[in-house]
């Protein structure tokens, strides 16, 4: 555990950094190295991030240094599925999204669930990279429409077995 870190569920209060802190993650995701995403999906991701905190409370929980939340991950779907991972830019590549997902796959382990998923955009290399680490292994890469952006983007499905 990545020392000062405290994991919890997401309170009220903290709704509007858990929106803050993805769209900021979302938009210095190594998913846009080609370039920035245009307007209209900048938009319509920010509005997703708005929305999510209220529309899933009981699925977030978030990683705080000194009671400031710096990251969150989110159970949303099915119940063996990771929906949501983000972690502050400012605070990336210091361990906040490995103990948020050990978290999580501890909770999942608990439940008695043996086999978890996780998607990502292809591009976005660095939770790639993360996840493999983690244990997950790539199992079916394609275009896929996703709610939050509106629109199609090529995504990654990983799965790791648990126990």
């Amino acid at each position: 555990m990545v020392t000062g870190l405290t994991i919890r569920d997401m309170a009220t209060a903290d709704h509007q950094a858990v929106a803050e802190i993805g769209f900021a993650a979302w938009m210095s995701s190594d998913a846009w190295h080609a370039g920035r995403p245009d307007e209209t999906l900048i938009a319509h991701v920010k509005c997703a991030f708005d929305a999510l905190p209220a529309e899933a409370p009981d699925r977030i929980t978030v990683a705080a240094f000194d009671g400031q939340i710096v990251g969150w991950a989110a159970l949303n779907g099915d119940k063996n599925h990771i929906s949501d991972l983000w972690v502050h830019p400012q605070h990336q590549s210091k361990g906040i999204g490995r103990a948020l997902i050990d978290t999580l796959l501890q909770r999942m382990i608990r439940q008695g669930i043996s086999r978890v998923t996780i998607h990502t955009h292809a591009s976005n290399s660095g939770a790639i990279r993360l996840y493999e680490r983690l244990g997950f292994r790539i199992v079916w890469r394609g275009m896929e429409f996703s709610k939050s952006a509106g629109t199609e983007l090529e995504k990654v499905h990983m799965e790791k077995g648990l126990g």
